[in-house]
């Protein structure tokens, strides 16, 4: 397949370059005038979206212009400007009926998402190959983050490349995903919204414990489906700056303040700000960012002492709702 650049803009830092590959069509973000290869994210989007959902959009610019990355994103089999088949049509439309019939849509979202999982994972593996071959991007290391059926179609791709390092999932339950799940063995953050009205909370727990991953930190949060906070990209930046590294100098300082500066809590922000819909709330972030500083620190103390980083799986569970409560300000030892 030939690889071809057909269009590049560039907006607030960012450089965007529309590919294609064969038939299949991407975007590719990276910091505007950047050179030398650097860690790349692929990024899958959720059902009856494409390259450029708002999601997938906003949290590609902020790895680009904070983090230093290079982002990839592709249309999904039957997605965005690809072609259409019949099958899936179909399959879409009986899907739909079953639904509004009242049946459970586990099982059907697994069918469909088994349905293009065989093409999306060669999909990737030849966007990948493609991708690594610009200087821009060079052959670094490499991430993955989706949700939903940016999961369902990235679990099954985890477990096939092993160029992959570390990725964000979430938004999904077990159902069709054990056996893909139990050969990831990257470190994986994995998003959960309590209040879930599409995925089973109990299936969503069951594909986070099916994972055979040993570094794996489960992030519950209140909300629907696509009540995501906004504070979760900040999340991500960390998690692959951690795990893939960074171009950008001081990414891990800026996203991590000093212990005894508190960042304004979630809750008092601008509601709807950030790549995610706002919620009935957003929680207050400052307890997960004391837990995750403080991870950091035992990670560091674990490196130097020769000891493995984390043996059993962490979880976050962010529940605080409300206005923001003042509390005393640490004071510097003069």
């Amino acid at each position: 397949m030939r690889f071809s650049l057909t269009s590049q803009t560039s907006t607030d830092g960012v450089t965007e370059q529309s590919f294609t590959l064969g038939e299949i069509t991407g975007v590719l973000f990276a910091p505007q005038g950047a050179t030398g290869p650097r860690p790349l994210i692929l990024m899958g989007h959720g059902g009856g979206q494409h390259k450029k959902a708002p999601g997938v959009l906003a949290g590609a610019h902020r790895f680009a212009a904070e983090g230093g990355f290079a982002v990839a994103a592709i249309d999904a089999p039957n997605h965005g400007d690809r072609p259409k088949d019949e099958q899936f049509i179909q399959f879409v439309d009986d899907m739909r009926a079953r639904m509004a019939a009242g049946e459970d849509p586990t099982g059907l979202v697994a069918a469909m998402h088994d349905l293009l999982a065989g093409q999306a994972v060669a999909d990737w593996q030849a966007v990948l190959t493609a991708v690594q071959e610009l200087d821009h991007v060079g052959a670094g290391p490499v991430g993955y983050w989706g949700v939903s059926m940016g999961c369902g179609l990235g679990m099954p791709l985890l477990a096939a490349d092993s160029r992959i390092r570390a990725a964000v999932l979430g938004l999904l339950g077990v159902h069709g995903l054990a056996a893909p799940a139990a050969r990831v063995t990257v470190p994986v953050q994995f998003l959960l919204q309590w209040d879930d009205t599409r995925v089973p909370r109990a299936q969503a727990l069951a594909l986070f414990d099916a994972l055979g991953s040993t570094d794996k930190t489960l992030h519950a949060n209140p909300g629907d489906h696509g009540g995501i906070p906004a504070f979760e990209i900040d999340n991500a930046l960390r998690f692959f700056a951690r795990h893939l590294g960074c171009s950008s100098p001081g990414t891990l300082d800026v996203l991590r303040p000093a212990p005894w500066i508190r960042p304004p809590p979630c809750s008092s922000r601008r509601a709807g700000r950030g790549p995610f819909p706002a919620g009935a709330f957003e929680p207050d972030c400052s307890a997960w960012r004391a837990g995750a500083d403080a991870g950091d620190r035992a990670r560091r103390g674990a490196r130097r002492g020769g000891g493995r980083e984390r043996a059993t799986p962490a979880i976050s569970v962010h529940m605080e709702a409300g206005p923001a409560r003042r509390r005393p300000r640490p004071r510097r030892a003069r």
